[in-house]
């Protein structure tokens, strides 16, 4: 799980559509994303069937793990910010909820810079900013 959270880019609050994107196709590859496709199961109780506590029993282990994959590709000022919970599909919502304005707005940022942007002839085109 290292190695591959080691491929994903560092989540630094403002690269959050390319940080989300890579986290679900990750979580995908390894099988971790139970607890972000399905809500949680029901409690499971002593008349529960095999295939119930089966299921409960693996959607427990993807949550704790997705949770931990998501932590240890965010940067720790941002991770400072988050609200700890339970559920690793309330965490990536919050995220979602909190980082998703501020990636558009950066893009739009970035665009507007571009559009206005003029060459002065001062520096090389590869220098200008």
């Amino acid at each position: 799980m290292n190695s591959q959270a080691s491929s994903v880019t560092m989540f630094a609050g403002e690269n959050f559509s390319e940080w989300c994107e890579q986290v679900n196709f990750h979580l995908g590859v390894i099988d971790l994303d139970l607890a972000l496709l399905e809500i949680e199961p029901t409690v499971i109780t002593e008349t529960s069937s095999e295939e119930k506590k089966s299921h409960h029993k693996a959607w427990n282990r993807n949550n704790r793990l997705s949770l931990m994959f998501n932590k240890m590709t965010i940067a720790n000022n941002v991770k400072s910010t988050i609200p700890q919970t339970e559920s690793a599909k309330e965490y990536m919502n919050f995220m979602e909820e909190c980082f998703r304005s501020a990636d558009k707005s950066l893009a739009g940022t970035v665009v507007a810079q571009f559009t206005t942007m003029k060459f002065d002839g001062s520096r090389t085109m590869q220098k200008h900013n």
